[in-house]
């Protein structure tokens, strides 16, 4: 009797587990097909107030208001990116509250790769902070040191 309490007891956090990334994953896929539609206030909609978005260039670090300010003309415009996530890692907090993946992202630049961090506020996820960065490999690294010195 112990092992099958066992067993469904297992069964049952593996699958809300499972539950939980499906939902992760929807609200992220979410946020990135919203950004390849130019839909602003959804693809803001599920940030939270002090989000941060760091790019891949060294000054971009922005808070939100900043974020939004430099998005805004590409949204009207119609001219924004379109990631394509795959491989997505989740990782989650004790108390359940708190989670944080890694994706492999096909970009115009290449194989990019992103990693976030949603909070659970008001038993919402909200994402609260988004890295995007190119990858480069190792054997690549002395030729791309030489290329950012150039002026």
């Amino acid at each position: 009797m112990r092992n099958i309490v066992f067993l469904l007891f297992t069964f049952s956090l593996t699958y809300s587990y499972t539950q939980q990334e499906k939902t992760l994953d929807k609200i992220i896929n979410e946020w990135h097909q919203n950004a390849a539609n130019a839909a602003f206030d959804a693809y803001f909609s599920i940030t939270t107030d002090d989000f941060i978005f760091l790019g891949t260039a060294p000054e971009e670090r922005w808070k939100k208001k900043e974020f939004m300010t430099f998005c805004k003309p590409y949204f009207d415009k119609k001219t924004t990116w379109d990631f394509k996530p795959s491989d997505r890692l989740w990782n989650y907090s004790e108390d359940g509250n708190t989670a944080w993946f890694d994706e492999s992202l096909e970009t115009w630049m290449q194989g990019c790769r992103g990693t976030g961090i949603l909070s659970k506020i008001k038993g919402e996820w909200r994402l609260s902070y988004y890295n995007l960065h190119v990858l480069i490999e190792n054997d690549k690294i002395q030729e791309f040191i030489s290329l950012r010195k150039k002026q």
